[in-house]
């Protein structure tokens, strides 16, 4: 009698799990749209260049230092603007940073994420903001967008460093979702 008991149990326990091959993957349906990797070699990634003003299309993190803001652009940099005359603020310089997404001040330091690199900025002089240190690989590398519940294709990392992602339209569901 107790033989049949342990087969029909493990005949429930097989039937419980289903591996069927034909579900759908976790996440929503997929609409189309996905994030891809935007590559750089690492010499490209580490090229930090002080550049004109340029309009804020994705901005991020602001933070002040006297009048001066200093405003995160997710993926590229930071926008260095004038606010003494808050009713006119002056949009005076963008320094790009490949890979930045997140930045942080305090005092005349401004800290600021460059792919896999912590770059520290002297900011005493917002109009002439200068590299004091960089801290090569502080920041785990990011295998995906910085984005929540989202498709995106998947890492290659022989073609190079991720500096950024671009949503894009795909014919094919990618592979990976956050």
């Amino acid at each position: 009698m107790k033989i049949p008991f342990y087969s029909l149990l493990l005949v429930l326990g097989l039937a419980a799990c289903n591996t069927a091959m034909d579900e759908a993957p976790p996440g929503p349906q997929f609409d189309g749209m996905a994030y891809r990797p935007i590559y750089a070699t690492a010499q490209e990634q580490k090229d930090i260049k002080s550049l004109p003003a340029r309009p804020l299309r994705n901005p991020g993190k602001i933070y002040l230092l006297g009048s001066f803001l200093f405003i995160n652009e997710m993926g590229s940099g930071v926008h260095i603007i004038n606010n003494s005359d808050p009713s006119h603020p002056e949009n005076l310089a963008f320094v790009s940073i490949p890979g930045n997404y997140d930045i942080a001040v305090k005092g005349q330091w401004l800290y600021a994420d460059n792919g896999t690199d912590l770059v520290v900025f002297d900011i005493s002089d917002p109009t002439k903001v200068q590299i004091a240190k960089r801290v090569e690989k502080a920041i785990p590398l990011s295998k995906y967008p910085p984005f929540q519940n989202t498709y995106f294709e998947c890492v290659d990392d022989t073609k190079g460093v991720v500096v950024g992602w671009e949503k894009v339209a795909m014919s094919v569901r990618p592979n990976c979702y956050r």
